[in-house]
């Protein structure tokens, strides 16, 4: 039976404090999940993070800075996402010091929760925003990374396709409860990207929890700002002696499935699973594969 949520635990790391829970034995291997752009840590739903921790693994879950229960950096300002995304487009780069952090800054969040809870490696698995971040991990912090799986995220070459539902990303999240729940409920048609009637039943109760732990579009702003700033990992990816695996769906409609494709093709040795009518999200009826793929490569990597 899935177990009812638990209040979040709170750990000190990089300056900030991050808010986390834990699954399973908590002698089992690690095994750190990281979420996406804007996206809360309960998006790593329970049932999911249970179903990962039978397979023997301790799960960890967290907000990243700036969203959910985690600290919010108010004093950073916000962005000018709109010119910073013009200058990217134009292919002029923009820098470290034009935004107020960058994914390298939330690898080190990662690490220092690892830190936090005297976890001296770990398996980091990321999704979207957050498969970007463990790849960061993986170049700044391999010792600390047993293996990385990369899920629908991409290595941030600037030749690569664009995101086809780009909109999404941009559109002003409404602040209201009912506003914001009705917006939520179209994002996820969209990123799913197909018909999925029995994901679509949950999306209300799935936005209304996100609702109550507490909206922040600022934050928002700052996190795709870092996402811009962060530039191409391709390069810095031929580097990487850590066992890699690349998950992502084959109709995608944010990050392409190309994308995948390059971060698998630019790590050594890296495996990559296509998910046959995956979109930019996971839906229930990925998660035995997707489980599989993670639990499967964590095992092969000993």
């Amino acid at each position: 039976m899935q177990r009812a949520p638990s209040p979040p635990l709170f750990a000190s790391s990089n300056g900030i404090e991050l808010a986390y829970d834990c699954f399973g034995d908590p002698a089992a291997p690690p095994l750190l999940l990281i979420m996406g752009l804007g996206t809360q840590m309960i998006a790593w739903d329970e049932a999911f993070c249970e179903r990962l921790a039978t397979r023997g693994y301790r799960v960890i879950r967290f907000d990243n800075r700036d969203i959910g229960l985690s600290t919010r950096l108010t004093i950073a300002g916000i962005p000018d996402v709109a010119k910073l995304l013009g200058q990217a487009l134009a292919g002029v780069p923009v820098s470290a010091s034009q935004v107020p952090y960058t994914l390298a800054h939330m690898a080190d969040d990662a690490v220092g929760l690892l830190d936090a809870l005297d976890i001296e490696s770990a398996h980091i698995v990321g999704a979207s925003m957050g498969g970007a971040i463990g790849q960061e991990i993986a170049l700044r912090h391999p010792a600390r990374v047993r293996t990385l799986v990369s899920i629908m995220a991409t290595s941030g070459a600037p030749d690569l396709p664009p995101p086809q539902a780009l909109q999404v990303l941009l559109t002003p999240t409404p602040l209201d409860r009912a506003g914001y729940i009705a917006r939520q409920q179209q994002v996820m048609k969209v990123l799913r990207a197909g018909s999925h009637p029995d994901e679509e039943a949950l999306d209300a109760a799935r936005a209304g929890r996100t609702f109550e732990r507490g909206l922040h579009p600022a934050g928002y702003a700052r996190q795709l700002a870092a996402i811009i700033a962060s530039g191409s990992r391709r390069e810095r990816l031929a580097s990487l002696k850590v066992p890699t695996l690349v998950i992502h769906g084959d109709v995608d409609p944010l990050v392409p499935l190309e994308c995948g494709k390059d971060v698998a093709r630019h790590v050594p040795g890296a495996k990559m699973v296509t998910i046959e009518g995956m979109g930019h999200a996971l839906p229930k009826v990925t998660w035995a594969p997707v489980i599989d793929a993670i639990a499967g490569h964590a095992v092969a990597a000993r």
